[in-house]
C-alpha cells in the first residue's frame, strides 16, 4: 500500500486580516480589497503599529498583513513584538523595500511572507491563503535575493558562547538523553543545582528549552 499525501490545513472560512498600511489610498484600497472578496474579512485596518497591536490583542486574526515603513514604530519591530506575543501568527509584509538588509531583519523579526507592493491584487490575496495555509509567499524579486543571502552566509565552525567546562558537562548530558534528575545524579549535585546552571547555559545560547539547547549545541558543533 503506497503512502498517501496529507490533505492540505483546511483554511478558516472567512480569513480574517488585520492590515498595517500608513498610506490611506494604499490602506483603503487594501481593505475594499480584502473585504470585498468572498473567503476574506478585514477585521481591522491600522496607520501604525501602536494604533494596530492593542486592538490586535483584542481581536486576532489569522494573518496580519502589514506594512514595514510605518511613521513611529517600524514595521520590523512592530512584527517583533506580535511575534512574542503569538509565535504561530502569519505574518506578511507588503512593502516598497527589496533590499537586502531590510528583508533579512524583516525574516529574522519573524515575517513568514514578503510581498511588493506591485504585487498583483489576485497574487495578493492567493498570498494570504498560501501564507495562512503554512506556506512562505514572496515576490520573485524578494526569492531571489534570499536565495543569493543564503548563498554567500557562511555560519563559523565553532562559536565561543563562554561555556564553562561545567556547563559543557551538563549540556553533553543532555545530548546523550539525561533529564534535569539523572543529570544531578551522573554529576552528583542536587536537581536544583542543576536548574541553577542550565539557567546559565539558556541565556548563553539564548534558547527557552532543553530541545533548543540540544539543538543549538549539536548545530554550532559546542558539542562534538
Amino acid at each position: 500500500m503506497s503512502d498517501s499525501i496529507p490533505n492540505p490545513m483546511p483554511l478558516p472560512d472567512p480569513i480574517k486580516v488585520a492590515l498595517i498600511e500608513d498610506q490611506r489610498t494604499i490602506r483603503e484600497g487594501l481593505t475594499v480589497l480584502i473585504g470585498g472578496t468572498d473567503g476574506f474579512q478585514c477585521i481591522g485596518s491600522y496607520a501604525s503599529m501602536e494604533e494596530a497591536l492593542p486592538c490586535i490583542n483584542a481581536r486576532l486574526p489569522d494573518v496580519v498583513l502589514a506594512d514595514i515603513g510605518l511613521p513611529g514604530m517600524s514595521g520590523i519591530k512592530g512584527i517583533g513584538i506580535l511575534k512574542e506575543r503569538y509565535p504561530a501568527l502569519p505574518i506578511l509584509m507588503l512593502t516598497v523595500y527589496q533590499d537586502d538588509e531590510r528583508i533579512f531583519q524583516a525574516i529574522c523579526a519573524g515575517a513568514r511572507g514578503y510581498l511588493l507592493k506591485k504585487t498583483p491584487p489576485a497574487r495578493l490575496l492567493e498570498s494570504l491563503r498560501e501564507i495562512v495555509g503554512g506556506g512562505a509567499p514572496m515576490s520573485p524579486e524578494v526569492a531571489r535575493r534570499v536565495l543569493e543571502l543564503f548563498q554567500q552566509f557562511s555560519p563559523p565552525a565553532h562559536v565561543d558562547y563562554h561555556i564553562t567546562p561545567h556547563e559543557l558537562r551538563l549540556l553533553r548530558l543532555l545530548v546523550e538523553g539525561h533529564n534535569y534528575k539523572t543529570a544531578a545524579l551522573e554529576v552528583g549535585c542536587t536537581v536544583h543545582a542543576i536548574s541553577f546552571h542550565m539557567k546559565n547555559i539558556y541565556e548563553k545560547l539564548q534558547v527557552h528549552s532543553k530541545s533548543e539547547a540540544v539543538a543549538k549545541a549539536l548545530r554550532d558543533h559546542i558539542i562534538e
